[in-house]
């Protein structure tokens, strides 16, 4: 899978909803913002907010509009902005709209996803979120431009928006915008990114610092904050990937019974093959073809043991298991394919005489029909922003985005972004999300890079980490979407308390 395609997938399935042309300039002007009143319970205690869902102009430095930008904000009524925290969340890509944070994670309300890994219904309905983080922050769900209802308007163009650094820096005029529009200048502020961005998060983060806004945290789910722990079709002797993705492909091997015996702790049997993989499965992979054969088959057996794999495949495999192959192979007996996205999900294989995945069951087209439909309903009736043209979940940005970052031709990589936000702001802190059957962002490559931020030690406590069994969208699964808002409760809590 090359870079380009990865882009399109990070969140690559949510590209099947609406595709338009991103450029093209809207046919007639959004209407005004809408303003709705409604309320919430959270922790049996009702809480009424404010919604507040509309496009607003972005100007360039000559104040020429270049694009408008779609936000949805809900602020608890009598909150003292001076101490509210306030969160600005988004979703990845690079360009998929944020429609799935928005009503899947902790917006007030959320589309009735099933928690067993079983496909939504047409006409999934939203329901009352009682997870919601309304309760400890005010929300601003942001819809990059080109996705949602966010589009490049007047002397914009794609270049403008559509790179790693551009999109930083248009988020930062969209944050500081809204900030200013809103006198929140005094409040605490968090960032909130998954997938491609955990990526902009990182990006953003000391951008805004630079020019005088301070945050106080940033959480990371599901992170694809550096490029060479993804599966991005790396070449002969780029096996970081490979070391990267082992603990999960060992935690999704567990959560459908492929080990025997079978391990009666997922978290120490992690831990043993975290061990593993930094250990004895790296040293190996490093001595390449001057691999032993005594070592070699030591190492096939403990794949084996890890992954549920036969001895055979991985030999051939030269002891590198592809996760597109392992969501075929580890099922492919049965003729089932596991999720990508969520390894929980499985369906039937399209072709079972082939050596990889070919669909991700975990986001079929019920899924995106869900959230689309949920959302597109939600804003015009509930929210009473009824804009004549569609939501656009996914845009066509993938082989038009610039992913080499300002003077630099390595691999996409936001942790030195990320070092310099914590080290120039000791009151920042950054909270890590990962699910462990997630296949699409593993979570020891996550970890790997974070720990090697180089930190000072009086920094390295503002960084933590919660690990949930579910996938790449944490909040598909109840109880997981229970413990990370506990525990996103706490990092608010540390985040704010001085």
């Amino acid at each position: 899978m090359t870079i380009r395609r990865f882009a399109g997938f990070a969140l690559a399935p949510f590209l099947l909803c609406a595709v338009l042309a991103a450029a093209r300039p809207a046919a007639a002007a959004d209407p005004g913002p809408a303003v709705t009143h409604h309320s919430v319970t959270i922790g049996g205690r009702a809480i009424a907010y404010t919604a507040r869902a509309g496009t607003s102009p972005l100007r360039n430095a000559e104040g020429d509009e270049i694009a408008r930008v779609f936000t949805v904000s809900y602020t608890a009524d009598g909150g003292d902005p001076r101490t509210r925290p306030v969160t600005f969340f988004w979703n990845g890509g690079p360009g998929t709209a944020t429609m799935w944070l928005h009503i899947g994670s902790y917006g007030p309300v959320r589309v009735a996803v099933p928690s067993d890994a079983a496909m939504p219904a047409p006409g999934t309905p939203l329901i009352p979120n009682p997870e919601s983080m309304l309760d400890v922050s005010d929300l601003v769900f942001i819809d990059a431009v080109g996705t949602g209802y966010s589009q490049i308007t007047g002397k914009g163009t794609p270049k403008t928006f559509y790179g790693i650094d551009e999109d930083a820096k248009a988020f930062d005029g969209i944050i500081r915008t809204w900030t200013t529009d809103n006198d929140r200048w005094a409040s605490p502020k968090f960032l909130f990114g998954e997938s491609y961005g955990t990526m902009r998060a990182a990006t953003v983060a000391p951008r805004l610092q630079a020019n005088g806004m301070a945050l106080s945290g940033i959480i990371l789910l599901s992170s694809a904050i550096d490029y060479n722990a993804l599966d991005v079709g790396q070449g002969p002797g780029e096996d970081y990937s490979n070391i990267a993705f082992l603990p999960s492909l060992a935690a999704v091997a567990w959560y459908h019974h492929a080990l025997s015996p079978a391990p009666p702790d997922l978290e120490r049997f992690v831990a043993e093959v975290r061990a593993f993989a930094i250990g004895p499965y790296a040293d190996a992979l490093m001595r390449g073809d001057t691999l032993d054969a005594v070592t070699r088959r030591g190492i096939v057996a403990k794949l084996r043991e890890y992954t549920g794999l036969d001895e055979a495949y991985i030999d051939r495999a030269n002891l590198r298991i592809d996760p597109t192959r392992f969501e075929h192979a580890l099922t492919a007996s049965r003729g089932i394919v596991i999720g990508r996205v969520d390894a929980r999900y499985q369906g039937p294989e399209l072709d079972r005489t082939g050596d990889s995945a070919s669909y991700d069951p975990s986001f079929s087209h019920a899924m995106t029909d869900a959230y689309v439909t949920a959302f597109t309903r939600y804003v015009r009736d509930d929210l009473a922003f009824k804009v004549e043209r569609p939501y656009i979940g996914g845009a066509q940005v993938g082989d038009d985005w610039n992913f080499r970052r300002t003077n630099s031709i390595v691999s996409p990589n936001g942790a030195r972004d990320i070092r310099e936000a914590m080290t120039k702001n000791p009151y920042l802190r950054v909270f890590s999300v990962n699910g462990y059957y997630d296949l699409a962002t593993p979570f020891f490559g996550t970890e790997y890079t974070l720990n090697h931020l180089g930190l000072d030690p009086s920094l390295r406590s503002h960084l933590t980490y919660g690990f949930y069994r579910s996938g790449h969208m944490i909040y598909h699964n109840d109880e997981a979407r229970r413990a990370l808002k506990a525990d996103l409760v706490r990092f608010y809590r540390e985040a704010t308390t001085r």
